[in-house]
């Protein structure tokens, strides 16, 4: 199995979360993290423009082969929840953009593949990644974020790889047996 490069983003208006890892086998490392920040005294349009450059400057430093980003929770405020999703369309677009596949995981997910329940607080997180990415530098909570999505992504891509593998397995047998 060839090692794969993941990119996770954590997408915000403000400050979108970005980590590289790469994962061989059941082994991660981390590459690199950070975050992209729009300046809010531009208009809408001029920060999510700022968003995908940033973000397509990541790409283009880190050439990542896939990317995975968080789903957007809905939150009180639908004006915040609007520009979210917004800032959330430009992390799927830029990836895609750039032929990357792209996955989609809910907070929850996220939080059961890095700790273990989908309730964890945010430092429980932080400090998983620090132990699953030993030695990585984390920019800040947006790029903690991000790499627990990047390493969701190398657990789900994982598990389901080796599912696939099972049922080709199964699958050979089974036809094996009808030759006889």
């Amino acid at each position: 199995m060839a090692s794969v490069r993941i990119l996770g983003l954590d997408p915000g208006l403000r400050n979108t979360g970005w980590g590289v890892i790469e994962a061989d086998g059941n082994r991660l490392r981390v590459i690199a993290d950070g975050v992209v920040r729009s300046d809010d005294t531009l208009s809408l349009a001029e920060r999510l423009s700022q968003l995908y450059d940033g973000v397509a400057q990541v790409i283009a430093a880190y050439a990542p082969d896939e990317a995975a980003v968080e789903e957007t929770f809905v939150n009180r405020n639908p004006l915040s929840t609007l520009k979210l999703g917004q800032a959330r369309g430009v992390s799927l677009l830029v990836p895609a953009r750039h032929g990357l596949p792209v996955a989609e995981y809910q907070p929850s997910q996220v939080k059961k593949a890095v700790v273990g329940t989908g309730a964890a607080a945010k430092e429980q997180v932080q400090m998983m990644i620090r132990t699953l990415l030993p030695g990585c530098m984390i920019a800040s909570p947006d790029a903690a974020d991000a790499l627990a999505v990047a390493v969701c992504h190398a657990h789900h891509r994982a598990s389901a790889q080796t599912l696939g593998q099972a049922i080709l397995q199964a699958e050979l047998k089974q036809a094996g047996k009808r030759r006889r």
